[in-house]
């Protein structure tokens, strides 16, 4: 769990599960608002379910990031967090791949 620095320009978070999981990402809205200028991969490797409040949170977190010029980049999730992305739409709005390596290696080459 945790999030860290993995590079000048991106963070990198392991999600952990509900309760949790919503302070988590309050910390990495606050970090990211705080640091301005950073693409940001989310782990989902112990994720299994995901809330509403949660998925406000994302949602907040993919604006912060977008409105820099930035990407938000979803990797390693679960089926049932995958099935609430495609029922809520948001699967169309979130970037999600397999796992933090596709992640950080897509972000490295565009960046």
């Amino acid at each position: 769990m945790g999030i860290q620095n993995w590079s000048e320009d991106i963070v990198l978070v392991d999600l952990p599960q509900e309760p949790e999981l919503g302070d988590e990402l309050k910390t990495v809205t606050e970090m990211v608002r705080d640091r301005g200028d950073c693409e940001v991969v989310v782990d989902f490797s112990e994720v299994d379910i995901i809330t509403s409040s949660s998925l406000s949170k994302l949602l907040k977190l993919r604006k912060l990031v977008g409105d820099c010029g930035h990407r938000l980049v979803f990797c390693s999730v679960a089926p049932a967090t995958k099935g609430i992305f495609t029922i809520t739409g948001l699967d169309g709005i979130f970037e999600m791949v397999d796992d933090k390596f596709v992640a950080l290696a897509t972000l490295q080459m565009v960046g």
